[in-house]
């Protein structure tokens, strides 16, 4: 058997050769512990076998080794391996692991900004986010915070508040989620919302609750961590809750269920956008899919003490 007819049937173009001498390379190659050479194939195809994910500097209610747990596995039984790239504020580290590795694609569960899709782009690099799997809904956010908000007008709060987070990590949710907000105030009739910025302190919560027209005021918050700061601040300054002011939080997270009162919040299952993630960038890369359809990211209420 000539060396020729190895190469092809393990780099997977052996269709042309009879099924016995397929099964006897690899038969062999599984004898001798064969792996192939990621560097070589690099060299010989332009790019590597590599998917690299941007891990954005912002808030997940889910952990973020569960949600790339499954497309890792999802991507090595495709011969490609996911490579994770924490972002930073420039995208010069970006350009150079791009430049060394030579990946495949870049994915991101948050919109890569305007330099990054450039960047990728003057590399030859196909770039996926969650615009490029959206199903053409509305922006996702904007659902949320109309979610929310609409749980505390259908509970009686006639003034709402919206309540951003307030740190160094970036926020790629807030303004979808304030503009829901805001959507429902008018079609209610009610007054516009209140916005206040909160970081995750107790001084800082304690201040927002304070310049805060209490009571009866119903607060959207950013996600479950502002929530819980903001019903620790009110609790503090003798507010009841639900009676003189509500609550309702983003991520359903473990701890939200430990507040007193428990605090309700909207849950989303995020290993379905992730899942809708990676069948964007196999579909683009031209992998086979089979009927592998986009799934349809749905968010729930999760009604407690807390409106």
């Amino acid at each position: 058997m000539s060396r020729a007819t190895v190469s092809q049937i393990l780099n997977g173009r052996g269709q042309r050769f009879a099924s016995e001498t397929r099964e006897r390379v690899a038969r062999a190659a599984a004898d001798l512990g064969y792996q192939p050479s990621a560097a070589g194939r690099t060299l010989a195809k332009g790019s590597s076998d590599i998917v690299i994910a941007v891990i954005p500097y912002t808030t997940f209610g889910g952990n973020l080794q569960d949600i790339f747990q499954k497309a890792t596995e999802e991507l090595a039984s495709r011969g490609l391996t996911l490579l994770l790239h924490l972002a930073t504020e420039t995208t010069a580290p970006l350009d150079r692991v791009v430049t060394g590795m030579k990946p495949r694609a870049v994915i991101s569960l948050t919109p890569l900004s305007r330099e990054e899709l450039d960047l990728l782009k003057s590399r030859g690099v196909l770039a996926f986010d969650p615009e490029s799997s959206s199903t053409g809904r509305t922006d996702p956010n904007e659902e949320i915070g109309a979610l929310q908000a609409r749980y505390l007008v259908d509970r009686g709060y006639t003034r709402l508040v919206f309540a951003h987070l307030q740190d160094a990590r970036l926020d790629p949710f807030g303004a979808g989620r304030e503009e829901g907000v805001r959507t429902v105030c008018m079609e209610h009739g009610l007054p516009e919302p209140t916005i206040v910025r909160v970081g995750i302190d107790p001084d800082d919560a304690l201040g927002a609750i304070d310049s805060l027209a209490l009571p009866g005021v119903g607060i959207v918050c950013y996600n479950d961590d502002v929530a819980t700061v903001l019903l620790s601040a009110a609790t503090i300054r003798g507010w009841r809750v639900p009676a003189d002011v509500g609550f309702i939080g983003m991520d359903h997270t473990p701890l939200s269920a430990a507040t007193i009162p428990p605090l309700s919040t909207v849950g989303y299952d995020q290993r379905a956008a992730a899942y809708n993630l990676i069948t964007a960038a196999l579909q683009g890369l031209g992998e086979p899919t089979d009927d592998r359809e986009l799934q349809d990211v749905k968010f729930a209420l999760v009604p407690r003490g807390t409106a």
